[in-house]
């Protein structure tokens, strides 16, 4: 039971989890923010458009909450969008540079050809290396 424990406990502390979970709560809290903005400033702009003919009122309600749905939408993915490239931006910002790898052949001097760092002669031409 305690190793089930362990695994759990190094999964739920894995960092890509513990990021998604940030994630998905940063979003759904993002998510009533861009619902209280298009409430409050778009519908009232959409509803005082003239209405339909006829008392058209079902279309028009309709159409003004799918426009309020899709501009959430678009709000909602690009904060989300900048959120996350300034993340990556940052974490690359973070990130050390690799020491190149150091080299494990040279080139012979006398025939150019591609030998071992270590070797004193060319297996090619065999010329004496300094």
């Amino acid at each position: 039971m305690s190793k089930l424990l362990k695994e759990f406990k190094e999964f739920a502390l894995r960092g890509n989890v513990v990021d998604m979970a940030v994630g998905v709560v940063i979003g759904a809290a993002f998510g009533k923010v861009v619902t209280a903005v298009i409430d409050i400033f778009l519908t009232p702009i959409l509803e005082a458009l003239p209405k339909m003919e006829n008392g058209g009122t079902g279309f028009a309600g309709s159409l003004i909450s799918f426009v309020a749905v899709l501009v959430e939408f678009l709000l909602t993915a690009l904060v989300l969008f900048v959120i996350i490239k300034a993340m990556n931006k940052a974490k690359n910002l973070t990130k050390k540079p690799e020491k190149p790898a150091e080299p494990t052949t040279k080139k012979c001097k006398y025939c150019l050809s591609e030998i071992d760092i270590k070797a004193t002669r060319c297996p090619h031409c065999t010329s004496e290396l300094k």
